[in-house]
């Protein structure tokens, strides 16, 4: 099976690539989670997140955004002590920060879906690509929505960031052409 040429590096990236990346997320909970793991990669590789995923669920009470934004201070110094985590203090406590940023736009919204979506125009931004060299960092649209959730207080969220959670939030179909999952996911355009 042809595939994304990145998702052949290891067997966390094989599966996720093939069952998740790219797939249009409509649930809240879901996007939180997905913003935290690209948050903690910043400057790291995916496949390290990718296996401290469950630590993370644990650690961000199943990224329930309304529990992290109530994490206390020491529950937060704790997570620098786990070693299932990237323990690195400024994305630690940003995790509570944005869950706050997050829970407002919610209420502004009614949900992070309504508001993360009209970024796109409503539905994915089908990216065509041919080779990975063809794949931007980022976008005009991910330099918007970075930018809004920086205004609104969130941090982690720079554009390059931000692109990598709408690829994986389904908002862009940055599969290649040439992979199974391309058509796949293209249904949802």
């Amino acid at each position: 099976m042809k595939r994304c040429d990145w998702a052949d590096a290891s067997l966390p990236e094989t599966e996720y690539h093939d069952e998740e990346w790219g797939v249009p997320v409509h649930d809240d909970r879901k996007h939180f989670e997905m913003l935290i793991l690209e948050g903690a990669q910043a400057g790291l590789s995916w496949v390290t997140v990718l296996r401290k995923r469950q630590a993370y669920h644990q650690a961000f009470k199943g990224f329930d955004p309304s529990r992290v934004a109530c994490m206390t201070d020491h529950e937060l110094e704790d997570q620098l002590k786990n070693p299932g985590i990237i323990r690195n203090r400024l994305k630690v406590f940003a995790a509570r920060k944005n869950a706050v940023v997050f829970l407002n736009i919610r209420k502004e919204f009614g949900s992070f879906d309504a508001y993360v979506w009209r970024f796109v125009g409503g539905k994915p931004i089908d990216g065509k690509r041919r080779t990975i060299r063809d794949v931007p960092a980022k976008t005009a649209e991910s330099d918007a929505l970075s930018k809004d959730l920086k205004k609104r207080g969130m941090s982690f969220v720079g554009s390059t960031i931000i692109y990598a959670y709408m690829q994986a939030a389904g908002m862009v179909n940055d599969h290649l052409v040439s992979c199974f999952r391309y058509s796949e996911v293209k249904k949802y355009l």
